[in-house]
């Protein structure tokens, strides 16, 4: 014979919760805020060359005048606010929205640069940064010589070999 459970609506409201939490808990990106409508992030991409950092970013509905950057040793932080309003008036009603929201991110740039001479631009609402590295970060080539060249090369005048 089977076991009879009783039933209990808050059992299951506790069951629901663990898995709300479960689910949110997989899923932090959510809690972030969405872009155009709150405080949060939004995505970079950041590659390198030899001579430059190179970081893109994706803000739509953004002036380029709403948007900061700043360079404090190898602190990379843009940030900025979006603030958009809509209003639609029709003979039978009207409408106002207004969005306002604050974003930014910060990053740790991989090597020096020369904040100096740094260069944004922005469009379509795809900011684009270019950093070039500091001299001391940029790689060098080191030419690879034959030992008898080097050898030559360290003789003083006037030692003789034996």
């Amino acid at each position: 014979m089977a076991d009879v459970v009783r039933w209990g609506p808050y059992r299951e409201v506790a069951r629901m919760t663990r898995m709300m939490d479960r689910m949110f808990g997989e899923m932090p990106q959510l809690w972030r805020g969405d872009f155009d409508g709150g405080e949060g992030t939004f995505p970079l991409d950041l590659y390198e060359t030899d001579n430059e950092i190179v970081i893109r970013g994706t803000l739509p509905g953004v002036k380029p005048e709403d948007v900061d950057i700043t360079i404090s040793g190898d602190l990379l932080t843009i940030k900025g606010e979006t603030k958009r309003e809509e209003e639609k008036r029709h003979r039978n009603y009207y409408r106002q929205e207004s969005w306002y929201g604050s974003f930014v991110r910060a990053i740790t740039l991989p090597t020096q640069v020369d904040a100096d001479k740094a260069e944004a631009v922005f469009e379509d609402g795809i900011l684009k940064l270019t950093i070039p590295k500091a001299e001391s970060a940029r790689p060098k080539t080191i030419t690879v010589k034959p030992a008898k060249m080097v050898e030559e090369e360290h003789k003083t005048p006037g030692s003789q070999k034996r």
